[in-house]
């Protein structure tokens, strides 16, 4: 037994009887990065829930429709289940191409063009024949994550409309957006509309600071996520929700990766 303030030999265990290799510290001290491969699993996860959802709504549509949407559905639940990887990804980003086609572009907007990037970034990692191809296509994902807030933030801000409010009041009084009639009281309240505008504006402007410390870049995407959940249920927004959340483990990896 060891004296208190006696350090133990280097290489010796003194829980083993003295005996064996001494446990590394983790690199970085206290900090226990994400792996490349579990943020790439997570966020292959989080899509194949966010692409099922999203595919279901299509089962009752046209019979190309259906057979695309059913399509995607099948390879969505094989990633989900990681079978036969990647091929399955493969298979997502080809489909991907004629849904493309079916739809002239991307039809729901900012949703699809995110879960189009989320999905080729994942297929390029997954298929890359060297690691550091692997780490710069996924690494590509969470730099695009950290911009499409800041982006959005900066093209609100020199946007009068936003400064003031009104934006925020026209999407309540006259937008087809609110999931409820009793919402669109909110478009009588000027104040508090604009201190709204100046709260989502000024975070998503800072969110490239919270790179910088782990703990501020959970608490930055724990915002970003309620966000998007109060879009979803204040105006039915509910792809952006499972689309941008399917890309959080990207940043999180980055984040341990770069800094």
């Amino acid at each position: 037994m060891l004296s208190p303030g006696v350090r133990p030999p280097r290489g010796r265990d003194p829980d083993r009887g003295g005996h064996g290799p001494a446990r590394a510290a983790p690199a970085g001290g206290d900090r226990h990065p994400m792996s490349l491969e579990l943020a790439r699993r997570l966020v292959e996860i989080l899509l194949a829930l966010a692409l099922i959802q999203q595919s279901l709504e299509h089962l009752r549509g046209f019979r190309d429709e259906r057979i695309l949407f059913s399509a995607r559905i099948a390879l969505a639940v094989l990633v989900l289940a990681g079978v036969a990887s990647p091929w399955p990804l493969v298979g997502l980003a080809a489909l991907s191409l004629l849904i493309l086609h079916r739809f002239q572009g991307p039809y729901n907007g900012g949703s699809d063009r995110m879960g189009l990037l989320i999905l080729w970034c994942l297929t390029l990692s997954s298929l890359a024949p060297t690691p550091l191809l692997a780490e710069l296509a996924f690494g590509y994902l969470g730099a695009q994550l950290t911009l499409s807030y800041f982006i959005s933030g900066w093209v609100k801000v020199v946007n009068p409309d936003w400064r003031s409010g009104r934006a925020l009041r026209d999407v309540f009084q006259f937008s087809a957006y609110p999931v409820a009639e009793s919402l669109r009281g909110f478009a009588h309240r000027p104040c508090l509309l604009r201190a709204m505008s100046w709260g989502v504006m000024g975070f998503e402007l800072v969110f490239p600071l919270t790179l910088l410390w782990p703990p501020a870049l959970m608490a930055g995407l724990v915002v970003a996520g309620t966000f998007h959940l109060a879009n979803a249920c204040l105006f039915g927004l509910n792809r952006f929700f499972w689309t941008w959340l399917s890309a959080y483990p990207a940043i999180l990896w980055l984040q341990g990766r770069v800094f």
